[in-house]
């Protein structure tokens, strides 16, 4: 017996979906700089004031009755800002590290996304249409992009790779996982989440090597400039982008797509 479908306040995941969240990670790594670098807030200021950016968007965005493209997207920004400056507080200012602020938030991510399960049965994006499903949502995303901050921060650093040695490590790794949506039955939920945290680090590279010194091996650009520059991309993405709601069949666990 068909089910009818009801359309998710968040996005459907295509190619566009992708090319833009890459751009709002690698916003998030220079637009988080400008802040606690530039300036000079400090890490813990420019925290606060992301965190409180972060969880007014999301009030608005569960409010909505429906998706809005650019409330959406200026929430991932947000989420993504506040991931760069939460995850640099915790490694450098609290002296966690990279490695043990990494594995703890993917701890986090993880005790986030077996609620999520254990609760509604599914943790596909498709299913996010109803508020519980929403704060499960946002608060995975949010571990998502602060573990994606450390772990590009990680490979880039600890492992001596620097920002493009890095930035190549992690589009490789998004091509693997691209390879097995397409020619494998691998699971498409563990796939986007996959996808969704090692592109977060690819746009942490991508933006330290923007904007880091030339001794560092970045290219020392205006952090302020690269922000307004990538924040113009996005805007024109999603103006230019068709950006449908995610449809859900409204069945537990099942996408109104899946077979």
């Amino acid at each position: 017996m068909p089910t009818a479908k009801v359309l998710a306040k968040v996005p459907e995941i295509t190619l566009g979906f992708w090319i833009i969240k890459i751009a709002a990670t690698t916003l998030g790594e220079t637009g988080g700089d400008s802040v606690t670098m530039t300036l000079n807030w400090g890490y813990r200021s420019g925290t606060e004031l992301f965190l409180v950016l972060l969880v007014v968007l999301v009030a608005v965005q569960i409010a909505a009755k429906k998706f809005h493209p650019f409330l959406y997207w200026a929430t991932i920004v947000a989420s993504t800002t506040f991931g760069t400056t939460m995850a640099d507080f915790a490694d450098r200012s609290l002296g966690i590290g990279y490695t043990g602020g990494s594995l703890l938030l993917l701890g986090c991510l993880l005790a986030t996304l077996a609620l999520w399960y254990v609760s509604l049965g599914s943790v596909s994006v498709e299913s996010v249409a109803k508020p519980k499903v929403e704060a499960f949502y946002w608060a995975a995303i949010t571990f998502s992009q602060t573990l994606g901050t450390a772990l590009g921060d990680w490979i880039a650093d600890t492992s001596g790779l620097g920002y493009a040695g890095g930035a190549l490590v992690f589009a490789a790794a998004l091509a693997l996982l691209a390879a097995a949506y397409y020619w494998t039955r691998a699971s498409r939920v563990l796939l986007f989440w996959a996808a969704f945290i090692l592109s977060r680090p690819l746009g942490a590279t991508v933006g330290d090597f923007l904007d880091k010194p030339l001794d560092h091996g970045g290219l020392a650009l205006s952090r302020p400039i690269a922000s307004a520059v990538i924040a113009v991309f996005i805007v024109l993405c999603v103006l230019l982008v068709p950006q449908r709601a995610a449809a859900w069949s409204g069945q537990r666990g099942r996408p109104a797509d899946s077979h």
